[in-house]
């Protein structure tokens, strides 16, 4: 080979190099973000609600295969604490942006049979926790008292 066709596939590496330097941060995963509102009850509302009801919502559609709810305190003093909430998946469920605290979520059933969720405390720090594949988030929230 002449040195030109060297210069020419010395001058292909650098430039290959400096691409895949300058767009790594497209090869690698980037985290989901989770969001929390919550909505007052309507006037009238005759439920035992005590918390305002939560909604939470994602960055991008995703299909959960598992979703949980648990009080922060009993992350702190418990490995493996008792989820209030919890949701599984055993193959499809349905891609979702958002869901709302307790309704059913398409594709995912409750992972201990007949189990319902447990209602949230006003002022009471709780955890939210997501895997969709092998993407996995947790999301911090607070719920609102309901009462006016």
């Amino acid at each position: 080979m002449t040195s030109k066709q060297w210069m020419l596939i010395a001058l292909a590496v650098i430039l290959g190099s400096l691409s895949l330097y300058l767009n790594r941060d497209r090869f690698t995963g980037h985290e989901v973000q989770i969001l929390h509102r919550s909505r007052p009850l309507r006037t009238g509302f005759s439920g035992s609600q005590k918390t305002e009801p939560i909604f939470f919502a994602f960055d991008r559609t995703l299909a959960l295969t598992s979703l949980m709810v648990i009080p922060v305190s009993a992350t702190e003093t418990n490995k493996y604490p008792h989820p209030i909430w919890h949701l599984v998946s055993d193959s499809n469920s349905v891609p979702i942006t958002d869901f709302a605290y307790g309704a059913p979520v398409e594709g995912m059933r409750p992972a201990v049979q007949g189990a319902t969720p447990d209602p949230l405390e006003p002022g009471v720090k709780y955890r939210l926790v997501i895997e969709a594949g092998k993407i996995k988030a947790e999301h911090d929230f607070t719920p609102v008292s309901g009462m006016l």
